[in-house]
């Protein structure tokens, strides 16, 4: 056994999430030295570079072991699979304990003690992720707000689709484009949902690093504030358990370069945008009938969420 030697035995495979192209396993290994309980990320589809905004997944085992090395909560990384592993492109790292599930995290009362925590732990965590030099391998891709609005753009109008509000959206963030700003790695999926919460520290590591890109920092902090990712507390900007002081004090706090909360909702905005065409084209994917699964007309119908939002954002002001 590679991962603990001679006479380990692997136990208890559970599949915990999966999609078209990635599957996530929880298991433990049992061997002379006791009991220790993994995660395997595992790509059961081929890989495209050149169409994929997903890292490969050695690229993602590379950026958590650079994260951690800034003292950014990520779980540690026990072994990178080859060849001789069987099992295509994957990786294993050990299972953190905590709460993945936005629901429970802003409303189960077992969270009630850290949960006014979290939002500031939020931003001192992005601000380490944001200091850390990409590693040469991992080969990120970059993009500022101006090649995102297009980028969505373009999908939107490939679609055929024709929602005033959307329409609304992509023009006041046309002529609200930020002056671009210094790169930095971005995590690019940094929300509610994507984060491990113990119930007594708090914020236990960062999950999903599979769209990490270079970037403008705000991107990461305004994508934790999407309504979509508040789970039932629209009240609680940031993940639906804090407030947008508290972030950008943490970033502040952490070293992170002052960034107005203009600028935040600003890709707050363009989050809701950003998410409202992928609904969009989930729902084009099941109507095409390219994908049969019931989750893609689900999702679909969220788009209609996501407009209520950009109204509300529009209507605020940045």
């Amino acid at each position: 056994m590679r991962l603990a030697g001679q006479g380990a035995r692997a136990v208890d495979a559970q599949r915990l999430t999966g999609g078209a192209s990635m599957e996530t396993w929880a298991f433990a290994i049992e061997g002379p030295k006791g009991r220790d309980e993994l995660i395997l990320r595992r790509r059961s589809a081929p890989f495209d570079p050149e169409s994929s905004r997903s890292t490969s997944l050695a690229a993602e085992a590379a950026l958590i072991a650079a994260a951690r090395a800034k003292g950014a909560p990520a779980p540690p990384l026990v072994h990178l699979c080859d060849d001789a592993d069987g099992l295509g492109e994957a990786h294993v790292t050990r299972r953190v304990a905590g709460e993945t599930l936005g629901r429970r995290i802003n409303s189960d009362p077992r969270f009630d003690g850290v949960r006014g925590l979290l939002a500031r732990q939020c931003g001192e965590v992005l601000a380490k992720i944001h200091a850390v030099r990409p590693p040469a391998a991992a080969e990120l891709k970059a993009a500022d707000a101006a090649v995102e609005l297009q980028r969505y753009e373009d999908a939107y109008r490939a679609s055929g689709a024709e929602r005033p509000v959307l329409e609304l959206a992509f023009r006041y963030l046309r002529e609200s484009l930020p002056e671009p700003r210094p790169p930095v790695l971005l995590h690019g999926d940094f929300r509610n949902g994507n984060l491990i919460i113990d119930p007594e520290k708090g914020l236990a590591a960062v999950l999903d690093w599979e769209l990490s890109h270079i970037g403008d920092p705000a991107e990461d902090l305004g994508w934790i504030c999407v309504n979509s990712w508040r789970f039932g507390r629209p009240d609680r900007p940031v993940g639906g358990f804090g407030e947008y002081e508290d972030l950008l004090a943490g970033y502040a706090a952490a070293g992170g370069a002052p960034i107005p909360l203009s600028r935040v909702r600003f890709w707050q905005a363009l989050g809701s945008l950003k998410w409202g065409v992928m609904c969009l084209m989930m729902y084009a994917s099941w109507a095409s009938g390219a994908d049969a699964s019931v989750e893609r007309p689900m999702i679909g119908r969220r788009v209609s969420e996501t407009e209520i939002d950009l109204l509300n954002i529009l209507e605020a002001g940045l």
